[in-house]
């Protein structure tokens, strides 16, 4: 299958060191060929994974690449503040909206010059790398979609069916619950999480246009559209793990893992990062199920992650050099070799060491009509972080106030997208 229709249609904008000694050290390493790169992959698996991407840059390049590497949300929390101070050369972040706003805020340095070289990214993949004023900022590295996963021997075991709509997902929560298992594994402690269960009930529910403008701050939160959305996600937060707010993804999937769990909605690194090896052939996933019919399941949330040099950066013949080896398919293949939780964005990477489900990814990302980035990256930065983490918490500790919490969001929205 060629990778080069994947991402078509995608929307423009998923041994640590501490945050405060990262926003203190960063860019002031070693001097020479030393390049400095800031790493959210706090997690084992493409922690190890990104180390032997860059060992094998290390060995071929004879330069030295010192990762600092930051707990993934405080990362996120503290990223403008990060590329205000003194941050590294390159540093991992994401595509679309949520690059193009650091950009126009002219904390990003333009890479263009490296896109004339780059090849086996498709002009979709470009679009997400370029900001508003047509220069190209990012390099991206792998994406992954957000589906509804579960272990095909609980379903075997307990003779379930995939649901293909809303009703059939919830019949099957409540079969669930009776059958004595959480229906749907869910923690929600850094903020993000549930992100991906509110996109999926929107684009669903009211399209992917719709979503992607209330995302952009042209709809109201007082629509009745979106108050539905709260409505379908409040009939079904009773099947959800309780106390999610006090319990991170990484206890969710190993919910799942231990088979205390039927079903969990996360993207595809996460849960596979909780199974072992011999595990990992009886994960499985589904599209998250119809609502309308009139957009099906058309949509498919599939975020984009990579690199981008930092305005700052010390190094930037270095940033740049680095740059060009992350953007090669040889160091996309050295890094899905240890994190087969991803794939490739690069058309000309190789697929033969795919296992079944990135195979499943990219066919069912490949296949959508329209593909949206998550909440925290088509929207604005700190719209989702002050507004909406504390907001989509606040709901699922008490659901009662649907009009008040949604008031309350269209409030602030207005006062943050007033400057646009």
């Amino acid at each position: 299958m060629s990778r080069r229709t994947l991402l078509r249609a995608s929307a423009l904008g998923a041994g640590s060191v501490a945050l405060p000694a990262l926003l203190t050290a960063c860019g002031n390493g070693p001097g020479g060929g030393d390049i400095t790169l800031g790493s959210n992959a706090s997690d084992p698996v493409p922690k190890k994974a990104f180390a032997q991407s860059f060992a094998a840059y290390e060995k071929a390049s004879k330069k030295k690449v010192k990762v600092n590497t930051v707990d993934h949300n405080s990362f996120q929390q503290n990223i403008n503040r990060y590329l205000k101070g003194s941050p590294d050369d390159v540093f991992m972040w994401f595509a679309g909206y949520r690059m193009q706003f650091f950009a126009k805020k002219g904390l990003l340095t333009d890479v263009s010059d490296l896109w004339t070289g780059f090849q086996g990214f498709s002009k979709a993949l470009k679009d997400q790398s370029t900001g508003e004023d047509g220069k190209q900022y990012f390099v991206p590295y792998y994406y992954y979609p957000w589906a509804v996963f579960y272990r095909k021997s609980v379903f075997q075991q307990h003779g379930y069916e995939v649901p293909k709509t809303f009703d059939q997902y919830t019949a099957l929560a409540r079969r669930m619950r009776g059958d004595g298992l959480i229906p749907i594994a869910f923690g929600d402690k850094d903020g993000w999480p549930a992100m991906g269960t509110f996109d999926y009930l929107d684009m669903r529910a009211n399209g992917y246009d719709f979503h992607l403008a209330l995302m952009r701050g042209k709809e109201s939160w007082t629509d009745p559209r979106v108050k539905r959305v709260f409505d379908l996600w409040r009939s079904i937060l009773p099947y959800h793990q309780q106390g999610a707010n006090g319990r991170t993804w990484q206890e969710a999937a190993q919910s799942l893992a231990r088979k205390k769990a039927g079903m969990t909605v996360l993207g595809l690194p996460h849960p596979g990062q909780q199974f072992t090896a011999a595990d990992r052939e009886d994960l499985d996933f589904f599209p998250f199920p119809e609502i309308d019919s009139r957009y099906g399941q058309e949509a498919v949330e599939a975020p984009v992650d990579g690199f981008l040099m930092a305005k700052k950066a010390k190094n930037k013949k270095g940033a740049k050099d680095l740059l060009k080896y992350l953007a090669t398919p040889a160091a996309e293949e050295r890094y899905l070799k240890s994190d087969p939780n991803n794939v490739a964005v690069n058309d000309r990477a190789s697929t033969g060491l795919y296992n079944t489900l990135q195979k499943k990814a990219a066919e069912l990302v490949s296949g959508a009509k329209q593909i949206s980035q998550f909440m925290d990256r088509d929207t604005r930065p700190d719209f989702a972080q002050t507004v909406m983490i504390p907001s989509i918490q606040r709901f699922i500790n008490d659901p009662a106030d649907i009009d008040g919490l949604l008031k309350s969001i269209e409030s602030q929205k207005k006062s943050m997208f007033a400057s646009e």
